[in-house]
Protein backbone atom coordinates (compact mmCIF):
# COMPACT_ATOMS: atom_id res chain seq x y z
CA UNK A 1 0.00 0.00 0.00
CA UNK A 2 0.75 3.19 -0.60
CA UNK A 3 0.97 6.29 1.76
CA UNK A 4 1.87 9.75 1.06
CA UNK A 5 2.69 13.06 3.65
CA UNK A 6 1.05 16.12 2.30
CA UNK A 7 1.20 18.41 5.09
CA UNK A 8 3.80 18.86 6.17
CA UNK A 9 6.06 19.75 3.63
CA UNK A 10 9.72 18.83 3.88
CA UNK A 11 11.61 21.05 5.77
CA UNK A 12 8.36 23.23 6.80
CA UNK A 13 8.97 25.34 9.91
CA UNK A 14 6.16 23.28 12.43
CA UNK A 15 5.09 24.04 15.59
CA UNK A 16 3.09 22.63 18.48
CA UNK A 17 0.66 20.79 17.87
CA UNK A 18 1.96 19.37 14.66
CA UNK A 19 -0.98 18.65 12.09
CA UNK A 20 0.16 15.80 9.37
CA UNK A 21 -1.89 15.36 6.82
CA UNK A 22 -2.12 13.15 3.56
CA UNK A 23 -3.47 9.77 1.62
CA UNK A 24 -2.72 6.19 2.82
CA UNK A 25 -4.25 2.65 3.58
CA UNK A 26 -3.74 0.60 6.48
CA UNK A 27 -4.67 -3.23 7.44
CA UNK A 28 -7.60 -3.19 8.87
CA UNK A 29 -8.04 0.90 8.54
CA UNK A 30 -4.84 1.02 10.69
CA UNK A 31 -1.89 3.70 10.12
CA UNK A 32 0.39 4.77 12.86
CA UNK A 33 2.61 8.11 13.20
CA UNK A 34 5.69 8.69 14.44
CA UNK A 35 7.95 11.93 15.23
CA UNK A 36 11.21 11.98 16.19
CA UNK A 37 14.94 13.36 16.16
CA UNK A 38 16.40 10.27 16.61
CA UNK A 39 16.98 10.52 20.86
CA UNK A 40 13.18 11.07 21.40
CA UNK A 41 9.90 10.47 20.12
CA UNK A 42 6.27 10.53 19.83
CA UNK A 43 3.46 8.05 18.02
CA UNK A 44 0.41 6.83 18.30
CA UNK A 45 -2.22 5.11 15.65
CA UNK A 46 -5.28 6.50 13.63
CA UNK A 47 -7.88 5.08 11.36
CA UNK A 48 -7.60 6.35 8.01
CA UNK A 49 -10.14 4.72 4.44
CA UNK A 50 -12.40 2.07 4.94
CA UNK A 51 -10.38 -1.16 5.27
CA UNK A 52 -8.20 -2.72 3.59
CA UNK A 53 -6.85 -1.46 -0.25
CA UNK A 54 -9.16 1.56 -0.02
CA UNK A 55 -7.09 5.38 0.25
CA UNK A 56 -8.63 8.16 2.08
CA UNK A 57 -7.34 10.98 3.11
CA UNK A 58 -5.90 11.50 6.83
CA UNK A 59 -5.57 14.74 9.13
CA UNK A 60 -3.88 13.66 12.50
CA UNK A 61 -3.18 16.68 15.26
CA UNK A 62 0.13 15.61 17.37
CA UNK A 63 0.82 17.11 20.25
CA UNK A 64 4.58 17.70 21.11
CA UNK A 65 4.48 19.42 24.10
CA UNK A 66 5.64 16.69 26.69
CA UNK A 67 8.40 15.92 24.61
CA UNK A 68 11.73 17.27 25.15
CA UNK A 69 13.19 17.06 21.55
CA UNK A 70 17.72 17.63 21.47
CA UNK A 71 17.21 18.53 17.98
CA UNK A 72 16.04 21.20 15.13
CA UNK A 73 15.10 18.94 12.85
CA UNK A 74 12.36 16.05 13.17
CA UNK A 75 11.48 13.11 10.90
CA UNK A 76 7.68 12.60 10.24
CA UNK A 77 6.32 8.87 9.69
CA UNK A 78 3.27 7.27 8.77
CA UNK A 79 3.02 3.59 8.16
CA UNK A 80 1.14 0.85 8.35
CA UNK A 81 2.25 -2.49 10.24
CA UNK A 82 1.90 -5.60 8.50
CA UNK A 83 -0.23 -8.58 9.63
CA UNK A 84 1.97 -11.07 8.12
CA UNK A 85 5.23 -10.48 10.28
CA UNK A 86 4.21 -6.93 12.16
CA UNK A 87 6.90 -4.88 10.31
CA UNK A 88 6.52 -1.44 9.45
CA UNK A 89 5.43 -1.52 5.46
CA UNK A 90 4.10 1.72 3.53
CA UNK A 91 7.00 3.97 5.47
CA UNK A 92 6.85 7.57 4.28
CA UNK A 93 8.52 10.10 6.00
CA UNK A 94 9.18 13.96 5.84
CA UNK A 95 11.99 15.80 7.27
CA UNK A 96 10.74 18.93 9.07
CA UNK A 97 12.29 22.11 11.57
CA UNK A 98 10.80 21.92 14.70
CA UNK A 99 10.71 25.80 15.68
CA UNK A 100 10.08 25.56 19.15
CA UNK A 101 14.11 24.21 19.97
CA UNK A 102 14.59 27.72 18.54
CA UNK A 103 12.62 30.29 19.76
CA UNK A 104 11.27 30.23 23.21
CA UNK A 105 7.50 30.29 22.80
CA UNK A 106 7.73 29.99 19.04
CA UNK A 107 4.42 31.11 17.10
CA UNK A 108 4.68 31.00 14.14
CA UNK A 109 7.19 32.60 11.37
CA UNK A 110 6.49 35.27 8.86
CA UNK A 111 8.95 35.36 5.57
CA UNK A 112 11.42 38.40 4.58
CA UNK A 113 12.16 38.72 0.87
CA UNK A 114 16.18 39.23 1.23
CA UNK A 115 16.93 43.02 -0.51
CA UNK A 116 20.37 43.82 -1.86
CA UNK A 117 23.28 44.04 0.85
CA UNK A 118 21.19 42.13 3.62
CA UNK A 119 22.86 39.69 5.75
CA UNK A 120 21.80 37.39 8.51
CA UNK A 121 22.72 39.64 10.78
CA UNK A 122 20.68 42.47 9.08
CA UNK A 123 17.72 40.40 9.03
CA UNK A 124 18.01 39.63 12.90
CA UNK A 125 18.29 43.04 13.22
CA UNK A 126 15.27 44.08 11.48
CA UNK A 127 12.82 41.43 13.19
CA UNK A 128 14.19 40.63 16.33
CA UNK A 129 16.04 44.03 16.68
CA UNK A 130 18.97 41.96 17.58
CA UNK A 131 21.74 41.20 15.17
CA UNK A 132 23.03 38.15 17.11
CA UNK A 133 20.50 36.63 16.94
CA UNK A 134 21.20 34.99 13.34
CA UNK A 135 21.61 31.47 14.02
CA UNK A 136 17.61 31.13 14.64
CA UNK A 137 17.84 32.28 11.06
CA UNK A 138 20.18 29.60 10.26
CA UNK A 139 18.50 26.86 12.09
CA UNK A 140 15.08 27.59 10.61
CA UNK A 141 16.41 28.10 6.92
CA UNK A 142 18.49 24.82 5.95
CA UNK A 143 18.18 25.66 2.45
CA UNK A 144 21.17 28.13 2.82
CA UNK A 145 24.16 26.36 1.63
CA UNK A 146 25.84 29.39 2.99
CA UNK A 147 24.72 31.75 5.56
CA UNK A 148 27.27 34.23 4.45
CA UNK A 149 25.77 34.31 1.07
CA UNK A 150 22.64 35.87 0.30
CA UNK A 151 21.18 36.62 -2.74
CA UNK A 152 18.36 39.40 -2.84
CA UNK A 153 14.81 37.66 -3.86
CA UNK A 154 15.31 34.90 -1.25
CA UNK A 155 12.84 33.97 1.11
CA UNK A 156 14.15 32.98 4.17
CA UNK A 157 11.05 32.42 7.01
CA UNK A 158 11.47 34.07 10.49
CA UNK A 159 10.53 32.04 13.45
CA UNK A 160 8.31 33.99 15.78
CA UNK A 161 7.81 33.85 19.23
CA UNK A 162 5.48 36.24 21.19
Amino acid sequence: MTNRIDQPRAFDLVGDPLLVAGVGAGFEADLRYRVGEGHHEVGGAFDVGGGTGRHAQFQVRVDLGGVTFRLDRLVVQVFEISPGDGSEIGVASVPVIYGPRIVPGYTGYREHTVARGETLSTVARIHYGNAGLYEWLVRANPQLDDPDLLVPGQVLRVPLGP
